[in-house]
């Protein structure tokens, strides 16, 4: 639910700078200081024409004051202070409820927490506040060719790197990742997997969705009535993407090759678990940068390809690389392009949207 204000904030009107509370008709000119107030204090008396109160960042403003003059831009000479300059009326100063005033609502409902919201949460008093628990996400690799990462494998098998990855990225987002076996290339072990995933918030399987002869997840799924929004995307990687929702949950089937199964989360799955996590505002960040070098690609596809941005982030550079399975060019990588799928160059220079990593 929503979070209000328990009172004004500021609840005074204070400074914000350390100097000296004063009456900006009074300045360029020497006052009389009559005492000090410090952050936590209520100056007790008024100021009056000539009178200057020493004032600490945070502090109330003492009535009479109009206006803060920093203490770099004045001179104490005994009891009084010399100041040379004008002041405007109401200088640094954040009168009462410029932040917020009371009742107001400071944080709407479907907002992820973060450090400033935490912060805010106990500004105004919610000690307690009711949240969405995070999702839990089960996550299935499939195919007969995949071992366990602690195993040597084959030389016609590999290691299960998407479901560590997949891990990575679901625990980034927001959900509970839970890793299952791999599930193998039949309907019997796919079946029990899927039973499996289901019991959770979201289910993501990795491979097994393309055309294949031994790809046999939609034919499992089929069996649970399953009702596929959409099957294919028309992005690379990640073309054979299944969407759709089984036994009251949801489920993607993501592409087995790494990039392609990083790029698909991203793009997609990451929208569905934070829409599960209560979060009300999905956006898809992907902002500009400038090439370094001139870059083509073939068009008729939005690819997303691995590069590295520059520190300060106006800059982008492809990285080489050799497909979808290629994990070391994706670790030297900290950002994607995002070519257009109507355009086959780009020249150097030109501005290009990315995806950040």
């Amino acid at each position: 639910m929503d979070a209000a204000a328990d009172r004004d904030s500021p609840a005074l009107a204070r400074s914000v700078r350390d100097g000296y509370a004063v009456r900006a008709s009074d300045l360029p000119g020497q006052l009389e200081i009559i005492g000090e107030v410090r952050a936590g204090e209520r100056f007790a008396g008024e100021l009056a024409a000539g009178q200057a109160v020493e004032i600490m960042t945070g502090a109330p403003v003492p009535s009479g004051a109009d206006a803060v003059v920093m203490i770099e831009h004045t001179r104490r000479e005994g009891t009084r202070v010399v100041i040379d300059r004008a002041a405007e009326a109401h200088q640094f100063i954040n009168p009462r409820g410029c932040e917020a005033v009371a009742h107001e609502v400071v944080l709407h409902a479907g907002k992820r927490l973060d450090y400033a919201d935490i912060a805010l949460l106990a500004a105004i008093g919610q000690a307690r506040v009711r949240v969405y628990r995070r999702p839990v996400v089960a996550i299935v690799a499939t195919g007969d060719e995949i071992v366990d990462i602690h195993e040597f494998p084959e030389e016609f098998q590999i290691r299960n790197s998407n479901a560590y990855s997949l891990a990575a990225q679901v625990a980034r987002a927001g959900g509970t990742p839970h890793v299952l076996p791999v599930a193998r290339d039949t309907v019997e072990h796919t079946r029990e997997m899927i039973v499996q995933g289901l019991g959770a918030d979201l289910l993501l399987l990795s491979g097994g969705v393309s055309a294949g002869k031994y790809d046999v997840v939609e034919e499992v799924l089929a069996e649970f009535g399953a009702q596929v929004y959409f099957d294919r995307v028309l992005i690379q990687p990640g073309q054979p993407l299944v969407f759709g929702l089984a036994c009251g949950k949801y489920f993607f089937g993501l592409p087995g090759n790494p990039s392609s199964t990083m790029v698909t989360f991203e793009v997609f799955a990451r929208a569905a678990l934070e829409l599960l996590a209560g979060q009300q505002e999905i956006a898809l960040h992907l902002p500009l940068a400038r090439l370094t070098c001139e870059f083509r690609h073939r068009p008729g596809l939005t690819r997303f390809l691995p590069a590295r941005l520059s520190a300060d982030g106006s800059q982008v550079t492809p990285v080489n690389w050799h497909g979808s399975g290629d994990i070391p060019a994706l670790t030297r990588a900290n950002a994607y392009l995002v070519a257009d799928p109507d355009r086959a160059e780009y020249a150097c220079g030109e501005l290009i949207r990315i995806l950040l990593k």
